[in-house]
Order: structure tokens, then C-alpha cells, then sequence
């Protein structure tokens, strides 16, 4: 991916440094070919529609001139072309604009040349020229007539001059520094009377045109004195922002002739029509005024020829040249040519998000032009070329983060004070399925009563995707699992949309204590994301059994076979052995306990009967003789109240259940006594036999 970014890029560069250049001549009409604008570009026909050709420039006026068509990719001309309207006298004239290609964006510089036609004819600034000259005006003597304007350039520029034919005048051309070509009267022999002559001025193209001039030359009497300017060129530099009525220079001649002879005024001989409304000549002091204000960009000099003339036909000329220096009075202006509205954050770093212009009609340091960008943004400008400048990604974008941006770009000149514009563009993040469902807990739990009813809720998991749209929606399901043999499903279900989890039968906590599962969430993203969560289910008890007796067994109701019983051992033990097995080894063991028992309860109470009468029978032999039982009481032998008092004191309670954990073996409280009661003694002593 970053190796076609890196080839795309090349192949930008080459096309940016690339121009297409076209020459046509002027005065073509509307839908006029210029020429083959895709094919030249390396566009198919097949691309057309998805590369989106259009032309493009930082001024509105280049753009009127052409058009491209988008089904054959053609450079059309738009509107009328007139050079000298576009360029006026320069000699060259050129349109430049720029081609734009989307998908991927690339520009590519292209340059129309406008050429000259011979459409304007020579014309002269005035129809008629009067000229008064003395008598004894001497031949050879010259006469300044003035200049013919052709808006035309080059070969069809004005070329000379023609005059009538006569015997008194001929014309010669003038040409001064700036290629201005001016006609100048000579006169070959004296006048004598008056005379009108034709001038022409001609140009060079084919066929040529002419324009035309009468000369009237009046005779007077001798003035032998001309007019002479102080100074042969007048220079002054004046800024732009000079106010209007401003007197910019005064030019100074004098004449050494006296009366009227000695009258000087001043004209303009030399001046274009834009000349002629922007500065004023006073014909009697010479000062030149501003009339309306300047403006560098538009024109930085002009060039006025001034003549002073008595009253008489002499008269002398000056050159006054004005020179209008820069004001930093324009703000670069700063155009979109082309722009993204949305982006993908996944697009790499230097990915082209829009294309600018930027022009300061100032020169100089005020037409120095810095671009910018405003705060801490992931983007950067980077010139492209001359004036171009692109909005890159400097590095990779996360929607997450920020889903919108509005990119400010400034533009400042060098002026003092800098003049700035700028620019806003907004940016639209697209979503890209880059970050998996996070879970509220890392796990789950929760208690659930057994014998609930099916269906019912019990917990709710939820999981939040930072992602938009689809790539965020979020759905759950169980991982597979088994519990006791069975699938997991049929034990719980989640809903796919809410993450509420519900049981979907009864549980029984002497079947099923617990339950682990994994509840897994999934984003729609394509392809989608997904975590896992553990889900912790305990069934809690309740007291759902009744006690039941083991032994002695319930007699079997009448038509019933067998005997009715019900196992000791624990649950467990039922996956080892048959149930009528356990029944028949648990009965036999029974009674095999309780025969033990009987049998040593037996034992032991004729053990105690003949240690009893033994002991009775030794104290009745010797009493008559050594007297020792004398004063025992008869209680003291054992009779029916011992032996009934002993059974008493080893009574106790047996209580069993079905399930073996709750049976219990209780003794009475009277029961721990080991010896029998005694008695307490009589009062007095009685014999163990009586006297008889």
C-alpha cells in the first residue's frame, strides 16, 4: 500500500511538471477547437468519466475564454478572443490555466499563446494637424506632427508614414527608445503661400491598412526665437496611493522672443486614451495633475510627451516618464482549485486533500506570499508548484478521536503591515471498522433461586463499539458448550440485540450448582470484530425436599409386592450401583446393626443379673454370723426398679431421611448416666433379713 502511494505520488509530480502549451489566433469564435486536451494529458476516452477533466485558474477572467467538453475531453474556446483587449500592446499574449483530473487528483499547467491578426488600422490621435511657419523659415527645418496608434503588435504594427506628394514637405519617422514610431514635417524650400497636405500612416500587415491625417500649414510672420524646456526628459516616481488632484510634475520652457511671440503654451502630443484620463496637462502652467487614482498592478509607467509652442509655429518637446512604484494595497488571494469533502481514517500519510492557489497582484516583498496552518492538525502544506500548494496528511487520522475538521489555511504577504487571507476547509472523517466491542466488566455474575421459571431474565451484558454506523452496532451470542451431556443452549439464550440473558428452563440446584459461560459481542463491520466476556451463572438452594424414613420400612400397601424403601447412601452413589441392589445391601446391614446391638444389651443385663444375686448370696450366708450386712437396706440389691432404670438411661432417638446428609442420632438428655440411681439412706438402718 505504501509503495503504490509512493508510485502515485511520482507519477503526480511528472504530470504537475508537465505543460501543455496552444497557439491560436486571435479574433476565433465561440466553440472554436484549441485542441486535444485529454489525449495530450494521456487520458482515454474511457477514463473521462471518472477522472472529472476540468479547467481551472485563481482569476475568473482566464477561466470565461475556454471550455473543456466532457465527452471527448476537448479545449474549446468560450468566448470571443481579442489580444489587444487581453494584452493590449504587449507583444506577447498568453492564457494560463490549469487542467484538473480527479480520481487520483492531479493538475497539469496549461498555456494557450493568443496570436495577432491584422484587424486594427493605423489611426492618428487627431484628424487634422494646423501648423503656422514664419516666411523665413529656413528648408530643413522639422516639425513634430505627432504619432499614429496601432493596437496591433509586430509585423502589423504601424510601420511608417506616407505624405502627399509636393514640392515644399517631406515626412521621415522618428523612432525613440521604446520602438514608438512618430512623424516629423521637414521643409525642403521656402513657403509662400498656404498649403494642405494628406499624411498616412501604414502597417505592416497583409494586406496592410492605413490610416489618415490632413495637414494645413498656414504662413506668419518671422518668430525667431523657439520655445525650450528646462530639462530635455522629466523623470518622477510617484506611489500608487497617491491621492487624486495631486500635481505629479511641472514642466518649464521658455521662449527669448517677446509679446506674443514669447507666449508659451503646453500640450500633450504624445498620450493614449488611458493616459489622457488618468493625468491632465495644464496648457499654461505646465503642471501635470492626477485625475483618478493609480494603480500599479493595472500599469507601473507611463510615458507622456509634452510640447511648448509660442504663438507662433515653433516649439520644443520634452519626455516626461512616470513611474508608479508598489503599495502593499492587495491581500493574497487564496483559491480552492480542488478539494475532498471526506476521508477515510485508514488513508495513509500524504494523501492529497486539497488543491490551492495563491496570488498577491503586490511585486516584491508585498508579493511574497507565506502559507499556513492554523493549530496542532494532522496536516501539512506542501508547494507543488509555482503558486500550487497542496493540503497533505501528515500523519494517519483516527475518527475516534476526531470525526470532523475544519482546516484553516492562511495566507500573509511580506507587506509591512502583511496583509493575510485565508481559506476553511472542512473535513469529513469516514469510519473505518478498527476497534472490537468493549465489554462494561471484565465478568459476570449473578444468583439465580433454582426451580425458576423458564424464560426468565437473568442478568444483562453490555458491551459499547467506539466505532459509527454499522462498524458500531453491536450483537450477541453464547459460545457452544455442554453442561451434564446437554447443549449449553438449551440451558440459557442471549438476546442478540439487548445482551439480556435468560434461562430457558427450571433449574435444580441438586442437579446443576453452577454455570460458566462466554457471552461473545460482534461488530457489523466487514470484517467484523468481536470479545469475549465470562458469565458466571450459581443456583442458589431452596428447600424443596421433605425428610424421609429409611427404617423400619413402611409396609406395602395392600396389592403391592416387595417392600417400599428408600436409599441412605448419597446421590453419587446411584451412578455405581442399581437402585434395587442398594436397597437389598442397606437392609441387610440394618438389621445385621440393630441384631449386634440386641444381642450385647442382652448380654449385658444377665451379667449384671448374677453379679447381683452372687453379691445377694454371699451377704446372706455370713450374716447370723459376723453381722457385716447388718444395716444394708434391701433397695441396695438389684430388683425391677434397676433394671427398669437402666433400659431408661440407654433410650434414644433415631431420625433418617432420604438423603443421608440430613439424617440425624439424637439422645435424651437423661441418657448419659452410666451407673444407676441410688437411693438416698433410710433414717435408720434395716436388717437384711427379718428377726424370724
Amino acid at each position: 500500500r505504501a509503495l503504490l502511494g509512493a508510485v502515485l505520488l511520482c507519477l503526480w509530480w511528472r504530470a504537475a511538471a508537465e505543460r501543455v502549451r496552444y497557439a491560436i489566433a486571435e479574433e476565433l469564435g465561440r466553440g472554436s477547437l484549441v485542441g486535444p486536451l485529454a489525449r495530450d494529458l494521456g487520458l482515454s476516452a474511457d477514463e473521462l468519466p471518472a477522472r472529472q477533466l476540468q479547467v481551472a485558474s485563481a482569476g475568473k477572467k482566464q477561466l470565461k475564454y475556454f471550455t473543456v467538453n466532457e465527452e471527448n475531453g476537448n479545449l474549446y474556446v468560450n468566448e470571443r478572443l481579442d489580444r489587444e483587449e487581453m494584452c493590449g500592446a504587449s507583444l506577447t499574449c498568453s492564457v494560463s490555466f490549469e487542467a484538473l483530473v480527479h480520481n487520483p487528483l492531479n493538475i497539469f499547467h496549461v498555456e494557450v499563446s493568443i496570436e495577432d491578426v491584422n484587424d486594427n488600422t493605423p489611426r492618428f490621435l487627431q484628424n487634422k494637424f494646423q501648423l503656422e511657419i514664419n516666411e523665413f523659415t529656413s528648408p530643413g527645418a522639422r516639425f513634430y506632427l505627432g504619432m499614429a496608434e496601432d493596437a496591433d503588435v509586430g509585423s502589423n504594427s504601424l510601420q511608417g508614414y506616407e505624405l502627399e506628394a509636393n514640392g515644399y514637405f517631406t515626412v521621415e519617422v522618428k523612432e525613440s527608445q521604446d520602438g514608438s514610431k512618430s512623424a516629423e514635417l521637414v521643409l525642403r524650400h521656402s513657403l509662400d503661400r498656404e498649403t494642405e497636405q494628406s499624411l498616412r500612416a501604414i502597417d505592416g500587415g497583409d494586406p496592410a491598412r492605413t490610416g489618415t491625417a490632413r495637414i494645413r500649414v498656414t504662413v506668419v510672420d518671422a518668430n525667431d526665437n523657439a520655445p525650450v524646456f528646462s530639462q530635455a526628459e522629466y523623470t518622477v516616481r510617484v506611489p500608487e496611493d497617491i491621492p487624486v488632484g495631486s500635481i505629479l510634475v511641472t514642466v518649464t520652457a521658455t521662449d527669448a522672443d517677446e509679446g506674443l511671440n514669447g507666449h508659451v503654451k503646453y500640450s500633450m502630443k504624445k498620450a493614449t486614451d488611458i493616459a489622457s484620463d488618468i493625468f491632465h496637462l495644464d496648457t499654461e502652467t505646465g503642471a501635470i495633475k492626477l485625475l483618478r487614482a493609480l494603480d500599479f498592478e493595472e500599469d507601473d509607467s507611463y510615458i507622456l510627451e509634452v510640447q511648448a509652442h509660442d504663438s507662433g509655429a515653433l516649439f520644443d518637446t520634452t519626455k516626461v516618464a512616470i513611474t508608479v512604484t508598489d503599495v502593499n494595497d492587495n491581500a493574497p488571494a487564496l483559491t480552492v482549485s480542488s478539494k475532498l469533502n471526506e476521508i477515510s481514517e485508514d488513508a495513509p500519510p500524504g494523501t492529497v486533500v486539497a488543491l490551492l492557489h495563491v496570488q498577491d497582484r503586490d511585486s516584491g516583498a508585498n508579493g511574497e506570499v507565506r502559507c499556513s496552518l492554523d493549530g496542532d492538525m494532522p496536516f501539512r502544506l506542501e508547494k507543488s508548484f509555482e503558486d500550487y500548494y497542496r493540503v497533505v496528511t501528515a500523519r494517519k487520522l483516527d475518527r475516534e478521536e476526531i470525526s470532523e475538521y475544519n482546516v484553516t489555511v492562511r495566507a500573509a504577504d511580506g507587506g509591512s503591515p502583511a496583509l493575510q487571507s485565508s481559506a476553511v476547509l472542512a473535513l469529513r472523517v469516514l469510519d473505518v471498522n478498527d476497534n472490537a466491542p468493549v465489554f462494561a466488566q471484565e465478568r459476570y455474575s449473578a444468583r439465580v433461586a433454582e426451580n425458576n421459571a423458564a424464560g426468565a431474565l437473568v442478568l444483562t451484558v453490555r458491551a459499547t463499539d467506539a466505532d459509527w454506523g454499522q462498524n458500531a452496532r453491536v450483537r450477541y451470542r453464547l459460545s457452544e458448550g455442554r453442561v451434564r451431556g446437554a447443549a449449553l443452549s438449551s440451558y440459557v439464550s442471549v438476546q442478540a440485540e439487548t445482551g439480556a440473558l435468560y434461562a430457558l428452563r427450571s433449574f435444580d440446584y441438586e442437579e446443576v450448582r453452577e454455570l460458566e459461560l462466554c457471552v461473545r459481542a460482534e461488530d457489523g463491520g466487514a470484517p467484523a470484530l468481536s470479545s469475549n466476556v465470562s458469565v458466571r451463572l450459581l443456583i442458589v438452594d431452596e428447600n424443596d425436599n421433605a425428610p424421609q424414613v429409611l427404617y423400619p420400612p413402611v409396609a406395602p400397601p395392600a396389592g403391592s409386592s416387595g417392600w417400599s424403601g428408600v436409599e441412605l447412601a448419597p446421590r453419587c452413589a446411584g451412578e455405581a450401583a442399581a437402585p434395587g441392589e442398594a436397597a437389598v445391601s442397606l437392609t441387610r446391614w440394618l438389621v445385621l446393626a440393630v441384631g449386634a446391638v440386641s444381642c450385647l444389651f442382652v448380654g449385658f443385663l444377665l451379667l449384671l443379673l448374677a453379679l447381683r444375686v452372687r453379691r445377694w448370696r454371699r451377704e446372706q450366708l455370713p450374716a447370723a454370723e459376723s453381722g457385716a450386712l447388718r444395716g444394708v437396706p434391701v433397695s441396695h440389691f438389684v430388683g425391677i426398679d434397676g433394671v427398669r432404670a437402666f433400659l431408661q438411661s440407654y433410650s434414644h432417638e433415631v431420625s433418617l431421611t432420604a438423603d443421608s446428609r440430613k439424617s440425624q442420632l439424637r439422645f435424651s438428655g437423661g441418657s448419659c448416666c452410666d451407673t444407676l440411681p441410688a437411693r438416698p439412706p433410710p433414717d435408720e438402718p434395716a436388717p437384711l433379713l427379718g428377726e424370724e
